[in-house]
C-alpha cells in the first residue's frame, strides 16, 4: 500500500512539474479586433474586439523606439538573461522588505508576457509559476518574438490592448511614426495603465515619461536636444476614433473570416491603395451630397487592376452611421441588383464570337412583342433599323432584345454563368429575354470582375502569341496574402473571342461622356475608357462600369432600400463619378488591335452585312474570323427601271431591252417606316401604271406594324371611366397609298400617306383587316384584355 502511495506521489509531482514548464500551444487566446490595412501596411479601418476590447492581433514588426523606451523602462538587461533577472528580483526582495509591502515586483518583460497570458492573482505562488514559465518561454521564443508578445497584449489604460491599438486611439497613426516623446509616454502606461485618463494623473504620467528620456538621454539612446524637445510634447488626451475609410470590406472581411477554415490572424493586408481609397471615398461622398437633395442617399464605388484582378479601392457605401435612415451599413458593393443595359456589352461580343452579326450589322429597332413580352426604348421611340455597335453605344433596349431571341437566352445565361456571374442561379426560362435588360439581379463585384476579365483576356493577347489562359477569367479579390498565381495553359479558343472583345470595346467608347458632349474628343489628353451605362426598371439602380487595359472602375448609385426617384439613370448619376474616378488613375495605351484573331473583309457600307455583288458601297474592315460564316448583305436588291428611271417595270410590260437594272437598298415596310424619319432613305420607284395589271410582287408592299400577330393588348379605362383607345398602325411602300380598314370585316375607316387608326375594340379576340387601292391585302389576329381603371 504504502508503495502505491510512493508512486501516486510521484506521479502527481511529475504532472505538477510538467504543468508548471510547459508552455501552452498559443498563450493568448483573448478575441482580438479585425483589422484591415492597405497595401502598405497603413491602417484603413478596425472594429472592437468581442469582448469590448482594443486589442489588435500580435505585430511581429515592434518600432525600434518602442523597443529601446521599453527595455531601459521595464527590463534593461532584457537581452542578458534567460526570463529571470535574479539582480532585478534580489533588489526587489529588498524594497519589499525595508518596506513592509510590495515595492517592486523584480518582473522582466519575458515575466511579465507570462502573467500577461495567465492572469492569475498575483502572489508568491504564481510568482514562482512565472519564473519556471519565463525561463520555459526564454528556450522556445526569440527576444524579438517575446517583444512582440508583450507589445501586442500589454494594457494601455481603459480598453486599449497592445501597442498598435494604443498608438492610434491616442496619437491616430501607426506605432512607428511616433516620435520619442509620444513613444516615451506609451512605454510607461502599462506599468500602470491608468494612468491615462482625460482630466486624472497627468502631472504623474507626465512625471514619469520625463524620467524615461532622462534615462534614454543617459544611456546615449538620444541627445539632449531630443529629449528636451520631446519632453516638450503633449501627453495623450482623449482617445481618438479609429480610421473607417474601407468600413464595408472590413465587413466582408469578417464574414470571409467566419467561413473559412484554418482560422490564422484577424489582421488582413489587402490589395487596396489607402490614398487611392480616400480619393474615392471623398468624390463618392460629394456627388452623394448632390443626389440626397432628390431623394438618393447610396452609392458605391470599385477600382480593380486589370492585369492582376485585384481590388485598388473599395466604396461599398457612403458611411455616416450617424443617420440610420441613409441605410449606410449596407455593402452595395456585396448586394444583389438589377444591373439594368449593362449586361448588354456581352451579348454583342457574344454575337460577334459566333459569327451571328458583324460589328456594323443592321439591327431592327421597331415596335416588338415577344410571347407577352413589349421591351421599348429608353426615349420610347424607333430608328427603323440600327447598326448593331450603335444600338450598343446608345443602348437601345429593341435591338438588343431581338438579337438575344436570336442568340437564345438560355445560351447567354449558361455564358454569364462562365464569365464569373454567380448570382443568378435560376434556371435562365425564370429570367427569360428580360435578362438583357436587367431581369436578372447580380453584384457590381462580379460585375467589375467580369469585365476585368475580358480586358484581361484581350490584354494578354500579344504576351501569349494569340493564345488563350482560360485562368484569366476569375473573380477580383482584395487579400495581399491571396496573390493569385496564374496557372497558363495555352488553348486556342476562348470563352469569347479576343477580336469579339476588342469590337466590344471599341463601340463602348463611343459612347457620349455625360456634360461634355462629343467635345471631349477634340482634345489629345483625354482618356480612353470603354464604358457602359444601366439603369434597372423604376430607377431604382443608376450603374456605370468603365474598362482601360489597366483599370476597371464600376459605380453604383441609388437607395439601399430599393426606392426608385426620378432622374436616377445610370448616365447622369453614376457616370460622372465614375468619370472623375478616372481622373484619379493614370490610364495608358488603349488596347492592341488583336490582328492575329482578325480577318479583313469587304462589308456592305449601308448595312453592315458582308457585301453581295449588289452592294454599290462598300468597307473594308477587320471582323472576328467567325464573322466569314455570316450571310451576304439581304437588303440590296436588283430592281428593273424602264428607260427614263422613274418607274419600276416587268419583263410583262416592258422590253428587257428598254430597262435600266439598278441596285437598291430596300428595308422591310416595318423598318422602313421608322428608319427614313432619322436616314437619308430612298423609298423604291412605283411601278409604272401599265404593269400593275400584270403585277406579281414577291414583297408585301405594306405592313401592320401594331399589333403584331397574337398579340394581347391592355386597353386602359380613362379618368372619366370611359375605355380608352388602341392606335393601330401600319406603313405602305407608297407614300400616297390609301389603306381601308376593318375590324373583324367591319369596315372602320380610310388613311392616307400617314396610316393609324385609333379603335376601341371589346375585350376578347380580333382580326385586323387591311386592303391597299390595288386590292393588296393583310390580315392578323389580336386579343383585347380587360384592365381596370387605376392599373398600371
Amino acid at each position: 500500500m504504502r508503495k502505491f502511495k510512493k508512486w501516486g506521489l510521484a506521479a502527481g509531482g511529475v504532472l505538477l512539474i510538467l504543468y508548471v514548464i510547459c508552455l501552452p500551444s498559443q498563450l493568448f487566446t483573448a478575441p482580438t479586433s479585425y483589422v484591415v490595412e492597405d497595401n502598405n501596411g497603413d491602417l484603413l479601418s478596425a472594429s472592437i474586439a468581442p469582448d469590448g476590447q482594443w486589442r489588435f492581433p500580435v505585430n511581429e514588426q515592434v518600432p525600434e523606439k518602442f523597443i529601446k523606451c521599453i527595455t531601459t523602462y521595464e527590463d534593461k538587461r532584457f537581452y542578458y538573461h534567460w526570463g529571470v533577472d535574479p539582480i532585478a528580483l534580489a533588489r526587489a526582495v529588498k524594497q519589499n522588505i525595508g518596506g513592509r509591502k510590495v515595492v517592486s515586483g523584480g518582473s522582466t518583460l519575458t515575466m511579465q508576457v507570462i502573467r500577461l497570458s495567465r492572469n492569475q492573482p498575483r502572489n508568491l505562488w504564481q510568482k514562482v509559476v512565472e519564473v519556471v514559465l519565463a525561463t520555459r518561454l526564454e528556450f522556445s521564443t526569440s527576444k524579438k518574438g517575446i517583444l512582440a508578445l508583450y507589445a501586442g497584449n500589454a494594457p494601455f489604460g481603459g480598453n486599449v490592448v497592445g501597442l498598435e491599438a494604443a498608438s492610434w486611439r491616442y496619437y491616430g497613426r501607426r506605432a512607428n511614426q511616433l516620435s520619442w516623446g509620444e513613444m516615451a509616454a506609451l512605454a510607461v502606461l502599462p506599468n500602470s495603465p491608468a494612468l491615462v485618463h482625460p482630466g486624472r494623473n497627468r502631472q504623474t504620467l507626465n512625471n514619469k515619461r520625463n524620467q524615461l528620456l532622462d534615462k534614454l538621454q543617459r544611456n546615449h539612446t538620444i541627445d539632449s536636444t531630443t529629449c528636451q524637445l520631446a519632453k516638450l510634447e503633449p501627453l495623450p488626451d482623449q482617445p481618438l476614433p479609429l480610421p473607417q475609410w474601407a468600413p464595408h470590406l472590413l465587413d466582408k472581411f469578417r464574414q470571409d473570416y467566419t467561413r473559412q477554415k484554418g482560422k490564422t490572424s484577424t489582421r488582413i493586408q489587402t490589395t487596396l491603395d489607402a490614398a487611392l481609397q480616400r480619393n474615392v471615398t471623398g468624390i463618392t461622398e460629394r456627388y452623394n451630397a448632390a443626389y440626397k437633395a432628390n431623394g438618393i442617399n447610396n452609392a458605391a464605388a470599385l477600382v480593380l487592376d486589370v492585369e492582376t484582378g485585384n481590388t485598388l479601392a473599395y466604396v461599398g457605401n457612403v458611411y455616416n452611421p450617424s443617420d440610420p435612415e441613409m441605410e449606410s451599413h449596407v455593402d452595395i458593393i456585396q448586394a444583389r441588383r438589377s444591373p439594368g443595359s449593362t449586361l448588354k456589352p456581352i451579348l454583342y461580343a457574344a454575337m460577334l464570337s459566333d459569327g451571328m452579326i458583324l460589328p456594323n450589322t443592321l439591327v431592327a429597332d421597331i415596335p416588338t412583342q415577344i410571347a407577352g413580352y413589349t421591351p421599348q426604348n429608353f426615349d420610347l421611340g424607333y430608328d427603323g433599323a440600327v447598326p448593331a455597335s450603335r444600338a450598343l453605344s446608345r443602348s437601345l433596349n429593341i435591338p438588343v432584345v431581338r438579337m438575344l431571341q436570336q442568340y437564345r437566352y438560355e445560351r447567354f445565361h449558361d455564358l454569364l454563368k462562365r464569365l464569373g456571374i454567380t448570382t443568378m442561379n435560376q434556371p435562365s426560362d425564370h429570367y427569360g429575354l428580360s435578362i438583357i435588360l436587367g431581369g436578372a439581379e447580380t453584384t457590381l463585384w462580379e460585375m467589375a470582375g467580369m469585365y476585368a476579365s475580358l480586358a484581361r483576356t484581350l490584354g494578354h493577347m500579344e504576351q501569349y502569341r494569340g493564345k488563350y489562359d482560360l485562368d484569366d477569367i476569375h473573380p477580383p479579390n482584395y487579400r495581399n496574402d491571396i496573390q493569385r498565381v496564374s496557372q497558363y495553359t495555352p488553348s486556342k479558343d476562348g470563352i469569347l473571342d479576343a477580336g469579339a472583345i476588342w469590337h466590344t470595346f471599341q463601340a463602348m467608347e463611343e459612347v457620349m461622356r455625360p456634360g461634355e458632349e462629343m467635345l471631349w474628343q477634340q482634345f489629345s489628353s483625354s482618356q480612353r475608357v470603354a464604358w457602359k451605362t444601366g439603369t434597372s426598371f423604376g430607377f431604382r439602380d443608376g450603374w456605370a462600369i468603365g474598362v482601360t487595359p489597366q483599370y476597371v472602375v464600376a459605380v453604383w448609385v441609388g437607395n439601399a432600400d430599393g426606392e426608385g426617384r426620378p432622374g436616377l439613370i445610370g448616365v447622369a448619376t453614376a457616370a460622372p463619378v465614375m468619370f472623375d474616378i478616372f481622373r484619379l488613375l493614370h490610364t495608358g495605351s488603349w488596347f492592341t488591335t488583336p490582328y492575329d484573331k482578325l480577318r479583313k473583309i469587304e462589308v456592305c457600307h449601308k448595312s453592315g452585312y458582308r457585301a453581295s455583288e449588289l452592294c454599290n458601297e462598300k468597307d473594308s474592315i477587320w471582323v472576328p474570323a467567325a464573322g466569314l460564316r455570316t450571310g451576304v448583305c439581304p437588303y440590296h436588291q436588283l430592281i428593273h427601271l424602264d428607260h427614263t428611271g422613274q418607274w419600276r417595270v416587268t419583263e410583262n410590260c416592258e422590253a428587257p431591252s428598254m430597262m435600266q437594272h439598278k441596285s437598291w437598298f430596300v428595308l422591310p415596310p416595318s423598318m422602313e417606316f421608322y428608319y427614313r424619319s432619322k436616314n437619308y432613305y430612298q423609298p423604291l420607284p412605283p411601278y409604272k401604271p401599265d404593269c400593275l395589271a400584270t403585277l406579281n410582287q414577291d414583297k408585301a408592299p405594306m405592313e401592320l406594324i401594331y399589333p403584331r400577330p397574337n398579340s394581347k393588348i391592355y386597353v386602359p379605362i380613362e379618368i372619366d371611366g370611359k375605355p380608352g383607345q388602341t392606335i393601330f398602325t401600319a406603313t405602305h411602300r407608297n407614300s400616297s397609298a390609301t389603306i381601308y380598314w376593318h375590324l373583324d370585316n367591319n369596315f372602320v375607316g380610310t388613311t392616307v400617306e400617314f396610316h393609324q387608326l385609333a379603335l376601341r375594340p371589346a375585350p376578347g379576340r380580333h382580326t385586323i383587316t387591311l386592303v391597299d387601292e390595288n386590292g393588296e391585302q393583310i390580315q392578323q389576329s389580336f386579343e383585347i384584355l380587360k384592365k381596370g381603371k387605376g392599373d398600371d
